[in-house]
């Protein structure tokens, strides 16, 4: 069973400096019948204007997830962490007992568009924990790349939560098969392009939930980028 989740009917908010997009209920934007998907509870897809940005606040109990699509990124926490986050980068943060962290976009002339996700965490309480790590162009091509995973296999990014989470960027016409595993559930973002998947169209923006589903075939329509989420 796959279900659309298109991208003109997710929450939207401009506030100048923003403008943001929530595939789930975050912040002002709530409905009951879009919570969250499995473990997955927020992906937003955000431009955030020259010069400005998220600034410090707290976080808990939640493995975050930042990946940018272009421009980029400058975090800052209370762990000590400060780094420019760029195209090719995952960052992870796991908030566990708490901590404060401002996002800004350090260019003077471009904006940064980007997709935050968040994953609830297997357990409450963990210690507080950082990650940022560079995948080529050449590794996410036309196939598979495993960006974050439980057991931070394959050079991943470590995950408190039975989620692996990939990505590709697709030529047109570039097919990709993953098989889901008998109970596993799988959400598909398409962040830029168009795609084909088991012959429902997804477009930029367009996201959908996959359950009871042995096979996927990911067919590009356009150039494309996709984020694939397996999960328990």
């Amino acid at each position: 069973m796959i279900t659309r989740r298109p991208a003109n009917e997710r929450g939207h908010n401009q506030l100048g400096w923003l403008d943001t997009y929530h595939t789930f209920s975050f912040d002002t934007y709530f409905d009951p019948r879009h919570m969250g998907f499995r473990h997955l509870r927020v992906i937003n897809e955000d431009r955030v204007e020259p010069g400005e940005g998220f600034g410090t606040h707290p976080h808990r109990d939640m493995e975050i997830l930042t990946y940018i699509l272009e421009g980029a990124l400058e975090h800052k926490d209370s762990m000590g962490n400060g780094s420019i986050i760029h195209p090719g980068e995952i960052q992870r943060m796991s908030a566990g007992t708490g901590v404060t962290h401002s996002e800004f976009n350090p260019s003077a002339t471009e904006r940064v568009h980007l997709l935050q996700i968040w994953i609830l965490p297997n357990q409450k309480n963990l210690a507080p924990g950082y990650e940022q790590k560079t995948f080529s162009a050449a590794e996410r091509s036309n196939q598979w790349r495993l960006l974050a995973a439980k057991d931070a296999r394959e050079g991943a990014v470590l995950i408190h939560q039975d989620v692996d989470v990939y990505t590709s960027i697709l030529d047109p016409a570039a097919k990709l098969d993953f098989a889901l595993s008998p109970g596993r559930h799988a959400w598909l973002q398409v962040a830029r392009g168009a795609v084909n998947l088991n012959g429902h169209k997804l477009n930029a923006g367009d996201g959908a939930a996959i359950s009871e589903e042995q096979k996927l075939r990911v067919i590009a329509v356009d150039a494309s980028e996709v984020l694939l989420f397996d999960l328990a």
